[in-house]
């Protein structure tokens, strides 16, 4: 219960902005962002966006990734589809020779 009450403070204590400070919502990034300030706020900007760009990245890749999994799938699939044709393909051969 104790645990629980010290988390809801902790909460209640960790408000604010990004870079206002420690212990304001912003501390424990670094010197610049501990201090608050213009500079603090700058820096968390800089890093919301430098985390934004490295997820939309991510994504990127990952589309990519799966486009190019769809991609081998396909080929495998036709691969399958002709070689079953070949497979009919002998076994009527293989009838009409027996008649």
């Amino acid at each position: 219960m104790r645990s629980v009450a010290r988390a809801r403070m902790c909460l209640l204590h960790a408000t604010g902005e990004l870079g206002c400070g420690a212990g304001k919502g912003g501390g424990g990034g670094g010197s610049i962002r501990e201090a608050g300030g213009a500079f603090g706020k700058l820096e968390a900007g800089r890093e919301e966006a430098y985390f934004y760009k490295k997820q939309k990245d991510q994504l990127i890749h990952l589309k990519k990734h799966l486009d190019d999994e769809i991609s081998h799938h396909r080929e495998s699939i036709k691969r399958h589809e002709d070689a079953i044709k070949r497979h009919y393909r002998k076994i009527e051969e293989i009838e009409h020779h027996s008649k």
